[in-house]
């Protein structure tokens, strides 16, 4: 596997070099395996994690043990927004769907670096906006939008998560993810592959038609991926060696 840099996380990517230089004593690399378990409900959590390959899913099971995503993570966020809006504990599971790499931060000192109340702060508020608007616009999309529309939603925030069109993911996880059954999941696939959207093999999904996806999908994809936009357009990342963000929040 490819060894990944801290500045693939868009977050940390965004800090100017004074800000992410003093951080990268303080991100340790890990190895992420699809079914790994970063957090449990109630547990105490010890650590961030800012994904560079890796997708991390956050639900909720019930005691039924039937559980959903209310939200997915990669390259664009962090795991573990509790940590610095005043909890140590989360009443979600995090566990990763799509093995790859983070870095992981102890939460004693990210605690620490958000109360310096500098541009890492605001990011990181920020984004937790955006994790909230996917968060409710997920409720939203499980009640009103069908299957097919859940299944178009899900694969194109995964894939704008991804550096291909190539997802490694069984229909009987993504069920798992949604929260509905796999027959449904096996149905709206079939349909996507007859129209020529996405190819589909035992535990691989290629989407071939990405605008015939996006057209199929239900607009909850849309609020989602503009929100995200929004809130972190006005940061510049760092490129060829301009470490001065434009950063509307603090003018």
């Amino acid at each position: 596997m490819t060894t990944s840099h801290p500045s693939q996380n868009h977050l940390l990517a965004a800090l100017p070099a004074a800000e992410f230089e003093p951080l990268l004593a303080h991100l340790e690399r890990v190895e992420l395996a699809v079914g790994d378990t970063l957090y449990q409900p109630g547990s105490q959590l010890q650590h961030a994690y800012f994904p560079t390959s890796a997708i991390v899913s956050l639900h909720y099971v019930m005691a039924s043990g039937a559980s959903a995503e209310s939200a997915g993570v990669g390259n664009e966020g962090v795991v573990g927004v509790s940590l610095f809006m005043g909890g140590d504990t989360t009443s979600s599971s995090a566990v990763v769907q799509t093995a790859g790499q983070a870095y992981r931060m102890a939460s004693a000192t990210l605690r620490q670096e958000f109360k310096r109340a500098g541009l890492f702060q605001r990011l990181l508020l920020r984004y937790t906006q955006a994790l909230m608007t996917q968060m409710a616009q997920t409720t939203v999309c499980t009640r009103h939008h069908s299957v097919e529309q859940q299944l178009c939603r899900w694969l194109l925030l995964t894939l704008d998560r991804l550096p291909s069109n190539q997802l490694l993911m069984t229909q009987e996880l993504i069920a798992h993810m949604l929260g509905v059954r796999r027959e449904g999941i096996t149905e709206a696939a079939g349909r996507l592959q007859r129209a020529g959207v996405i190819s589909y093999r035992r535990g691989h999904i290629a989407v071939q038609d990405r605008a015939g996806l996006e057209a199929r999908a239900c607009e909850c994809y849309a609020v989602v991926k503009t929100e995200l936009e929004r809130l972190l357009c006005d940061v510049r990342y760092r490129q060829d060696g301009n470490d001065t963000p434009t950063d509307a929040a603090s003018k």
